[in-house]
């Protein structure tokens, strides 16, 4: 289960080359990107951005009938969406051009698909992160933008540790996330040595998120392999 709701946010990808499209376009499908149009020019491009108000755009900067810089100044007569230039121009200044206008981050060709999609995360979590539910289990609410627990109407802080142990659960809401995993969300490429660390950070969510930490039924133990969080509705 998809439970990221930057994964809803439509895409514009937007330039000349068919099969960088392409790749890109997968990219993005792969990791649940769905809502997805691409233009091969500025007209296209504008025509999308009016009719179909994309929530983000990846402009390209050489394009057949102008520029990304052109384009980008164009949207920002009507939208303020968060931009992304991916280009095989990485001179400074045409970095700092595209940052200069209001783009959002610049990617240089060739790019590592995994860096691209990191990149595109962190500016729509940014840009839209008052988007972001709230999350509710059997007892409580996490608010992740303010990385606390609601519960009986008391705001319980959660630590930088319990947030990402969390996060990680979150993103697999339902199914079993493994000890080995949860140690490298938490601590990093280097995670061994850490289960006791990790267990005792799990005690501890479950005293906030719990109704009877003893008997949890949001944050269960799947015995010898890791643990599972359960997320009402």
């Amino acid at each position: 289960m998809n439970l990221d709701y930057i994964k809803d946010k439509k895409i514009l990808l937007v330039d000349d080359e068919p099969e960088l499209l392409d790749m890109v376009a997968n990219i993005l499908k792969e990791e649940g990107y769905q809502k997805l149009k691409t233009a091969n020019t500025v007209n296209e491009a504008l025509s999308i951005c009016k009719e179909w108000k994309p929530d983000f755009a990846v402009l390209d900067v050489m394009l057949p009938d102008g520029d990304g810089f052109s384009l980008l100044k164009q949207i920002r007569a009507f939208s303020d969406i968060p931009v992304l230039f991916l280009t095989a121009r990485g001179e400074d200044e045409d970095k700092f051009q595209g940052l200069g206008m209001g783009a959002d981050d610049y990617i240089v060709k060739p790019f590592l698909p995994k860096e691209l999609i990191l990149r595109i995360g962190i500016i729509l979590r940014r840009c839209y992160k008052n988007d972001q539910p709230l999350i509710r289990l059997a007892s409580c609410e996490l608010d992740f933008d303010k990385a606390e627990v609601i519960k009986n109407e008391e705001h319980i802080p959660l630590t930088a540790k319990e947030y990402e142990i969390l996060q990680a659960l979150y993103r697999n809401a339902g199914k079993i996330v493994t000890i080995d995993m949860l140690c490298q969300a938490a601590w990093g490429d280097n995670p061994y040595g850490y289960e006791n660390s990790l267990m005792a950070h799990i005690r501890r969510i479950r005293e906030k998120i719990e109704e009877n930490p003893s008997k949890p039924v949001s944050l269960i133990t799947i015995k010898g392999l890791g643990y599972k969080l359960i997320v009402e509705g």
